[in-house]
């Protein structure tokens, strides 16, 4: 008998083509499974967690009514932020300050005076700094939220029920446990 027929079979039963398939199958299963890689890891073990506190500037927000965002926003006490297109989840809102609407009006001795601004178009603007505060992994590189860096420039999106504006980050505190 030989051990290889005309048909390509080995011993007259099983097909070349048919061990090949079976061999790159298992050799595909044993990759997924033996080496997963890094990417795809859920778990991230061994980086530690801290509690931060991110500044972030609203400006130029129009709104029809300013009064009833700001207290929608301390009501709520906390809001769902986007990180650079990628959905983080709920932070606390910390604090909100509204900043002045000034104008720079120079005065007779050549000095200069910032006055509000008589604009009445700008009682439908808002300009605010809010502080919101979360958990995130602290890395080498800075703290982490949702697998997005948080520094000074990342733009933030701040979303609830009734609103979704963007923002831009000033300042960013790793606070102590």
């Amino acid at each position: 008998m030989a051990i290889l027929d005309s048909q390509g079979r080995l011993f007259g039963k099983l097909s070349i083509l048919d061990i090949g398939a079976a061999l790159v199958i298992l050799l595909v299963v044993a990759g997924i499974f033996l080496f997963p890689g890094t990417s795809g890891s859920v778990a991230q073990l061994g980086i530690p967690t801290k509690p931060i506190e991110v500044d972030v500037m609203v400006r130029g927000l129009t709104v029809a009514e300013p009064e009833g965002l700001l207290a929608d926003l301390e009501e709520a006490g906390s809001t769902n932020i986007i990180i650079r297109n990628q959905p983080f989840g709920r932070v606390d809102i910390k604090s909100i300050r509204t900043l002045p609407r000034t104008v720079a009006t120079p005065q007779p001795d050549g000095s200069i005076t910032a006055l509000d601004d008589p604009r009445p178009e700008l009682d439908f603007t808002i300009d605010m700094l809010m502080t919101l505060g979360g958990d995130a992994e602290i890395t080498s590189d800075g703290p982490v939220l949702g697998n997005n860096k948080v520094k000074i420039g990342v733009p933030i999106e701040v979303e609830g029920p009734t609103y979704r504006f963007n923002t831009s980050v000033v300042g960013v505190r790793v606070l102590e446990d």
